[in-house]
């Protein structure tokens, strides 16, 4: 019985709801929101659809007791307020304030339920937020992780596939460090086709910063368009999650702990049936080793910042 939980049922929730169902990855979903007719109106809708699709999940709303056996927990909830401050601001700091609250709110109900399970976290901040709730819960740090620049990296491979007419699954890299803007490209790291792209840039004089910037901006092209991002951040989601329950052992980048720099932070680890399994290290050079403590310390400083604030 794979059983997975979400709270929060705005764009990016229902997304994941959707792809859980239509998938027939869950054979049974918590649906938990603050809006309990939202939570209703998902349910019904999801349930309606099973008479045209080749599987069942048996869903369930608004009962934190439930998690006590749920194996993949997904924390999505927002607030319209922050969105609208993120979009104002253009910086995903600018939730954090209303996150934190969402997580005081909801940490001591996830903690009294008895959830031993594995966390993945898509709010924003990502990297801040995802350590606020594993510090709120008791959760371990290989329980709780996030998509973080797992996100990113897909963004990456659809910007370096256009400019090489391949599929993006044939560029392969990490974006390390902030789910954010101290994010960046580890182009050593980076291959088109099995070649280092290093050595394709060159070959076509092609601009790497340019291409880390476009990549950078990409989810605020669609945030401009639509007022929020919800099919790409879900996929990452779901996929983050069935690495857990198969227990793949995949290396994916993921938001979890560096104990090198004291915070949560985009980097390559593997992902199997307790979450995060170990965090992997690969050679950067000088300048990206300095990015990434560079994009570890923004998130660590602001994270102290914020959590010194009055709520």
């Amino acid at each position: 019985m794979r059983k997975y939980a979400i709270i929060g049922l705005g764009h990016v929730g229902a997304a994941v709801a959707f792809q859980l169902v239509l998938k027939g990855i869950a054979d049974e979903l918590i649906l938990i929101d603050t809006n309990e007719g939202l939570a209703r109106a998902e349910q019904l809708d999801l349930q309606d659809m099973q008479g045209r699709i080749d599987t069942r999940t048996i869903i369930k709303i608004n009962d934190y007791s439930e998690l006590a056996d749920t194996d993949i927990l997904f924390i999505t909830a927002g607030n319209i307020l922050a969105y609208k401050e993120k979009q104002a601001q253009g910086n995903r700091w600018a939730e954090f304030k209303y996150t934190k609250n969402i997580v005081q709110d909801i940490a001591p109900k996830v903690k009294a339920s008895g959830f031993h399970g594995v966390a993945i976290d898509t709010m924003n901040p990502c990297d801040a937020i995802t350590q606020y709730f594993q510090e709120n819960t008791g959760l371990s740090r290989q329980q709780v992780f996030a998509t973080g620049t797992f996100l990113d990296t897909a963004r990456m491979q659809k910007v370096v596939s256009d400019q090489f007419d391949c599929d993006p699954k044939n560029v392969t890299g990490f974006v390390y460090g902030e789910h954010g803007e101290s994010q960046f490209t580890a182009w050593s790291t980076v291959q088109v086709n099995g070649l280092p792209i290093t050595e394709l840039a060159k070959e076509r004089n092609l601009n790497l910063a340019d291409l880390e910037e476009a990549a950078r901006r990409g989810g605020w092209e669609v945030y401009k368009g639509k007022g929020y991002t919800s099919w790409a951040i879900s996929t990452c989601a779901v996929k983050l999650s069935q690495a857990v329950l198969s227990d793949a052992r995949a290396a994916c980048i993921c938001s979890c702990y560096s104990e090198k720099y004291g915070t949560y932070v985009g980097q390559p680890a593997i992902i199997g049936k307790n979450g995060v399994e170990e965090v992997t290290v690969l050679p950067l050079t000088d300048e990206e080793e300095a990015r990434f403590k560079h994009s570890a310390d923004t998130i660590k400083e602001k994270f102290q910042a914020f959590d010194k604030q009055p709520n």
